[in-house]
């Protein structure tokens, strides 16, 4: 059997972002066990704020029908959830209301597995918006989401001079989840 084809990806597009440093960190952390990682930044994929009326006049944006041929030819995707006022950023937001929009051949979301993690200043580490991210992706959006998540609360001292996790339970925390999400993607892989 191949290596799971995991895509990474932040929330956040901001340089120095604590989201960007978790989503390094896991693409890391998948490397070591032999994922093929894909890391992907939004920047790259502008897209306008969703509005029907948009879409109906102009149809469905390149840029989200580039996204939705990645995610679906990757078996798994990380999601890096900056949280905005208790809930996701609203570039994460678009992005996936607008790949959840293209009718081309493939499924972005079912049979695609999921894992969360978030990384705040806040003592909450991001968990709301994962809450919310949660619900999007499984309810909305009919994703399997990995039941673990990592949250990295006061990430602006969590990370040590190398970029890595400096309290050890965090890093076992990822370290966990990234398991489980390998797990869960070969699972899916094999049906």
């Amino acid at each position: 059997m191949r290596n799971p084809k995991i895509i990474v990806c932040s929330g956040s597009v901001r340089s120095g972002s604590h989201n960007g440093k978790l989503t390094a960190l896991a693409a890391k952390r998948l490397s070591i066990r032999d994922a093929d990682v894909t890391r992907l930044s939004l920047r790259d994929y502008p897209l306008p704020v969703y509005d029907g009326d948009l879409e109906d006049s102009d149809g469905v944006p390149e840029n989200a029908k580039r996204l939705q041929r990645l995610f679906v030819g990757h078996d798994g995707i990380f999601l890096a959830c900056p949280e905005y006022n208790a809930g996701i950023t609203p570039l994460l937001k678009n992005t996936l209301d607008w790949i959840s929009r293209v009718k081309e051949p493939g499924e972005p979301f079912r049979h695609r597995v999921f894992a969360l993690g978030a990384a705040s200043p806040g003592g909450f580490g991001g968990m709301r918006g994962l809450i919310g991210m949660r619900t999007i992706l499984e309810v909305g959006l009919g994703a399997i989401v990995v039941p673990q998540m990592v949250t990295i609360p006061k990430a602006s001292s969590a990370f040590d001079d190398t970029d890595e996790l400096a309290e050890e339970r965090l890093s076992g925390q990822l370290d966990k989840l990234v398991d489980a999400f390998l797990r869960a993607s070969k699972l899916e892989m094999s049906r």
